[in-house]
């Protein structure tokens, strides 16, 4: 299986250099958002003390993982309705080296995105306080919310009938940070939105790596992240697995 897994990572990554829109999406566009959020509209926003450039950085990864997570539901979606998946069961192919190569391409290319955008953060003045450790902390919640979300799509892209369907259906996992913390902070927001952006897991995610970042740990929100992300990893495993049985 895991000769198969790498043969399918190979060809999905093929797949996407043959796509640059792919790449723009998931790493040029939160960039994009960053320069427009902190250098547009940054002054305008009540983040309490500290420069806006540090708010805003763990707000715009998460961003950067949701902008990259269409691509992988369309690519799934079509693997589905194209035929292919009926030529990977003459070949002999693992059906889970199918989905596992989706997964694993959907993560490489948003850590990538990631570190772009840490990259630009820095060129804006992003200074955080965080230890050796913390950094790794806040790695390691943010690859495992990578995991839980490439699962989570790989199963609407299976769900989805169409390949447009299957695009537009990523459209409130791709608008979700924007109800969150990643912008602004959630208190500062009208009734009604204030409370769903203080209890949507994107926000615990934000609010766990903007504290390790920041060197002040938040053990609360790191225990809710880490319980969402193992939660999405679990429902878009067996999501996914049910439906590529099904429909395969």
């Amino acid at each position: 299986m895991s000769t198969d897994s790498a043969i399918m990572l190979r060809r999905n990554f093929k797949h996407t250099l043959r796509y640059p829109f792919t790449v723009f999406n998931s790493i040029i566009m939160p960039i994009v958002m960053m320069l427009m959020f902190v250098y547009v509209f940054g002054d305008a926003f009540n983040v309490g003390s500290g420069d806006y450039i540090n708010y805003a950085t763990p707000g715009m990864l998460m961003l950067a993982i949701s902008y990259g997570l269409s691509a992988t539901a369309i690519s799934v979606n079509a693997d589905m309705t194209k035929g292919i998946i009926n030529r990977f069961k003459v070949m002999d192919v693992s059906r889970g080296a199918v989905l596992t190569g989706h997964v694993v391409s959907t993560v490489v290319r948003v850590v990538l995105a990631l570190l772009a955008v840490i990259g630009v953060a820095f060129l804006f003045g992003f200074s955080p306080n965080a230890s050796f450790l913390q950094w790794l902390a806040a790695v390691g919640v943010l690859l495992l919310v990578i995991i839980g979300v490439s699962w989570i799509t790989v199963a609407i892209g299976l769900a989805a009938k169409t390949q447009e369907s299957a695009g537009g259906a990523m459209v409130p996992l791709i608008m979700l940070p924007f109800f969150s913390s990643a912008i602004v902070p959630a208190d500062k927001m009208g009734p009604g939105v204030r409370e769903f952006a203080q209890y949507q897991p994107f926000t615990s995610i934000i609010e766990s790596v903007r504290g390790f970042l920041d060197g002040v740990p938040n053990n609360g929100q790191t225990l809710a992240a880490i319980a969402w992300a193992l939660g999405l990893s679990v429902v878009g495993y067996a999501w996914a697995r049910s439906k590529f049985n099904k429909r395969a």
